[in-house]
């Protein structure tokens, strides 16, 4: 059973870092591409980061460029995002997805808030 699990959020000032987690089980974690996401209070969930886990491209939104580092570490099963610089425009719920064999796969997600 493919499973995500994120960790790492929490309550933050504005200037401040975060590391988020994405612990990855029940798939062949090095073919595959993980991503994170997040969602706003009334906003889309949009796209912040992905990694390509078969050959360790990156790729990350203008608005986290410079500030978001996205790291694998295959040993562990686990992606990394490393926020920093964050900003109140940053809080929302961060999410790790996949897809795999048709059918796309989410955590639970992990809250970060940024206060001004």
């Amino acid at each position: 059973e493919v499973q995500l699990e994120e960790s790492g959020g929490g309550l933050v000032q504005a200037g401040a870092s975060l590391r988020l987690s994405c612990a990855a089980s029940g798939f062949r974690f090095d073919e595959y591409v993980i991503g994170w996401f997040r969602q706003a209070p009334g906003k889309e969930r949009e796209g912040v980061s992905c990694i390509n886990n078969s050959d360790g491209t990156s790729d990350y939104a203008d608005s986290v460029k410079g500030r978001f580092t996205i790291s694998s570490d295959s040993a562990k099963n686990t992606v990394y995002l490393q926020m920093t610089n964050l900003q109140p425009q940053d809080t929302a719920v961060y999410f790790c997805n996949t897809f795999r064999r048709g059918q796309e796969y989410w955590g639970q997600g992990t809250q970060v808030t940024v206060s001004s």
